[in-house]
């Protein structure tokens, strides 16, 4: 039974003083109206209305009835209104989860905009390099970097993620420059540490475009970029950086890119969002406006 609505049809026959002008301010036929006060009496086993020719008033029962629930239905006309509006505006709580790294450098900046373009939204930010189960930890948006693992996630690419393999020219002089992937051997590689495991098999393209997969190793190793890219810029090897992270060091020539022949297969940089019919506008406005900021020639490629 639609109770709220039986409810609502109840209260308006009260405030309008009839049946029938209660059924027209609804859209419903006199004969429906009645059926469903009848209905709403025969479910909660009490007579609401005293009902003659000429008078219709509440019988003590239906007076506590109005009295209580009028406040109910207000509040949940309340609700269901404020969440059409949320449905259909960019407005309410933003959570997002982002790599550390990767935000700090290049989505922070952007935050100041957003919010200036959207003044109705809050932002909630964690940076993590963890990858967080985003409806368990209640959040409505993440951003990934790096190769996507099956989950039952939307994504969308945001930009492409470029890897290159780099060394500082202090460290090519002292041990010289790699020419091949299999020369990688017998240098000493900076591994990162993450979530699967640690990054000691490097994995590039030959000229006839087939995959050569190469084991590395070195005497440093980190779950944090920052201080791999700190290590190389020092000389103390070479090391797999995403462009985005190095691209300073590159154009200043505090590093420089080995192996260009040998490419190493590009990533993507995503958002992804729980499997929803209907996404949030405030979702909706933050990835395309991040897709636009980032999209297809990223700052860091610029």
């Amino acid at each position: 039974m639609d109770r709220i609505g039986d409810l609502s049809l109840f209260l308006r026959v009260l405030d309008l003083g009839s049946i029938s002008a209660a059924a027209r301010s609804l859209d419903l036929s006199v004969a429906v109206a009645s059926q469903r006060l009848k209905r709403l009496e025969r479910e909660l086993g009490v007579r609401l209305l005293h009902r003659t020719t000429r008078q219709l008033h509440a019988t003590p029962e239906g007076a506590a009835l109005a009295e209580q629930g009028r406040a109910l239905v207000e509040d949940l006309e309340a609700l269901t209104g404020g969440l059409r509006q949320s449905a259909t505006e960019v407005s309410g709580i933003l959570r997002v989860t982002i790599p550390a790294s990767f935000g700090q450098q290049y989505i922070s900046p952007l935050l100041p905009e957003f919010l200036a373009l959207h003044p109705r939204v809050k932002l909630s930010v964690n940076l993590n390099d963890q990858i967080l189960d985003l409806v368990g930890s209640g959040f409505d948006l993440g951003i990934r970097v790096g190769a996507l693992g099956d989950s039952g996630l939307v994504a969308r690419q945001l930009a492409t993620n470029r890897r290159v393999l780099c060394a500082s020219p202090d460290y090519l002089r002292r041990h010289g420059t790699p020419r091949t992937p299999a020369d990688l051997a017998t240098h000493d590689c900076l591994l990162l540490v993450g979530s699967q495991g640690r990054q000691d098999i490097w994995r590039f393209t030959d000229r006839k475009g087939r995959e050569i997969a190469q084991r590395v190793q070195g005497r440093f190793e980190s779950n944090q970029g920052e201080l791999l890219r700190d290590a190389v810029v020092a000389g103390l090897g070479i090391a797999l950086h995403s462009v985005w992270h190095v691209h300073e060091q590159l154009r200043d020539g505090r590093l420089q890119v080995l192996l260009p022949d040998y490419p190493i297969a590009a990533t993507g940089i995503h958002a992804v969002m729980p499997q929803r019919r209907l996404v949030p506008p405030r979702v909706r406005a933050f990835v395309d406006f991040l897709a636009e900021r980032l999209g297809e020639h990223p700052p860091w490629e610029r």
